[in-house]
């Protein structure tokens, strides 16, 4: 008995594990964490530590971490099993601290990542909010995606509807941020992201533009042929057409969930909480980046696929590649330095498809070239062919790893999340031959790698202004 008198708070679970009595602190701590008494333990780690005595039959002793919402709590906690089936919860040490102020910039990125995962249109702005691209694939956008495509170059606002406001051009994108929108075709209700890209000097040099749904979308349910029989399909179009759509919802919402919790947005949380919500999030983010790749592979590799060339600006594509990727860059030290205001290449190819492949060379790049190093994206005029150049510090590669590094599912000796899913340089390359050009690579071991993309030039424009002269992507075997 010395022990329960020594103790700072009591509390008994039941055989279910229910907590059907505590003594404060304990019982305000079960309050603030949304519990109830009787009722589950609604402190995480306590009810990890209950469930286990209860399972083993011993007792456990343990710290325990926790927060109230206002303070940190720690906390030495005691569980004995009981004969009823219940255990004695005994609570020896109480210590509390002030929770340390969030980080508006941090929270304001965890915010972004959520909107940009669970986002069903994308769509790329300049800095006077006027479209450059667009993307989605619900079935009740395909109307205002296409009549984006077919507006390029018009504000954003021409197309929907901004509740709570008659403007019809674009209003600050403050004020524009988490506002409620109408889409045409569309019964559900939709909320706009503005995420702006920051310059050197802290103003916007673009945005990406993102419509969140309050609701997924319900499958299409099949109409049912009497009589006939029907069978799994397994032809082109499978992953694209069927599988893709259908995954891409739930994965999205899973990674917010997951951020929502790692973040601590819905609530306080343990640290070890928090981090099995980030692997829960970074394993959903991998599984999506694989379904989405596997629908491009069967896309590039239909007998149907074909690209649409156009006359572009290779000067321009890389610029915008380098300012999509840029804050991932900038997480790990990494510069960018790409072709300069003024340069420009022109060439014939397609801008969707081309922005593709300078994103998967350049966020290769940046995933395996050194923290605090540079990145080299490089123009190159060739007569009748017309060359973007990515040059990092990486590790390089070997001439066996050369021979191999395009082909299918390849990943080098890499694994897991750090290695992904083998097929971006694949299908990189599949759609340069597509728009009658190549991808090629040059490295050696220990001098970084240098890709480069090759497409038609375009003959009939002015001149090209590359700035090669001086500030040239260095060699592969001139890097370090």
């Amino acid at each position: 008995m010395a022990a329960d008198t020594a103790a700072i708070a009591q509390g008994r679970t039941d055989a279910a594990g229910l907590l059907v009595s505590a003594s404060e602190p304990l019982s305000s701590l079960q309050h603030d964490c949304g519990g109830e008494i009787p009722g589950p333990i609604a402190i995480a780690a306590l009810r990890e530590i209950e469930a286990k005595c209860r399972s083993f039959g011993l007792k456990l002793a343990r710290t325990l971490r926790a927060s109230n919402g206002r303070e940190a709590i720690v906390a030495w906690v005691e569980v004995d099993p009981q004969d009823d089936g219940g255990c004695l919860i005994r609570v020896n040490t109480w210590q509390v601290n002030a929770l340390p102020p969030e980080d508006p910039a941090l929270v304001g990125d965890h915010r972004a990542a959520i909107d940009r995962t669970l986002a069903e249109l994308t769509a790329r702005l300049d800095p006077e909010q006027r479209l450059l691209a667009a993307e989605g694939d619900a079935p009740d956008l395909a109307g205002l995606v296409k009549s984006m495509k077919h507006g390029i170059g018009q504000p954003w606002t021409d197309f929907l509807t901004v509740e709570g406001t008659e403007h019809h051009q674009p209003l600050h994108w403050r004020l524009l941020d988490g506002a409620r929108v109408e889409v045409p075709d569309s019964q559900r209700h939709w909320r706009a992201s503005l995420l702006p890209q920051l310059g050197p000097g802290g103003n916007p040099v673009g945005f990406d533009l993102c419509l969140t749904a309050d609701a997924p979308l319900p499958p299409p349910q099949p109409r049912p042929v009497p009589g006939a029989v029907v069978l799994p399909s397994n032809g082109p179009g499978l992953v694209g057409r069927d599988i893709a759509p259908v995954l891409r919802q739930p994965i999205a919402r899973i990674i917010a969930n997951a951020e929502t919790i790692r973040t601590r947005m819905a609530g306080p949380l343990a640290e070890e909480y928090s981090q099995y919500a980030a692997d829960i999030a970074a394993a959903g983010q991998h599984l999506l980046a694989l379904v989405e790749d596997l629908a491009d592979l069967e896309v590039v590799e239909s007998d149907e696929f074909n690209t649409a060339p156009d006359q572009i600006d290779l000067a321009d594509v890389a610029r915008r590649a380098a300012g999509i990727l840029a804050v991932r860059a900038q997480e790990r030290g990494i510069s960018i330095d790409a072709p300069k205001q003024g340069e420009h290449l022109p060439a014939i190819a397609e801008f969707r498809r081309v922005l593709q492949i300078l994103l998967n060379l350049v966020g290769n790049a940046i995933r395996y070239t050194p923290e605090n190093s540079q990145i080299w994206i490089r123009l190159e005029d060739a007569g009748g062919r017309a060359r973007l150049i990515v040059a990092d510090q990486g590790p390089g590669l070997s001439e066996e790893q050369q021979s191999k590094v395009f082909e299918k599912f390849e990943r080098l000796g890499r694994s897991g999340e750090d290695g992904g899913s083998g097929l971006g340089l694949y299908i990189s390359r599949r759609l340069a031959r597509a728009m009658g050009g190549d991808l090629v690579v040059e490295s050696a071991p220990g001098q970084g790698a240098r890709f480069i993309l090759d497409v038609p030039a375009d003959l009939l424009a002015t001149a090209p202004t590359t700035g090669r002269s001086e500030d040239a992507a260095p060699e592969a075997d001139e890097e370090s």
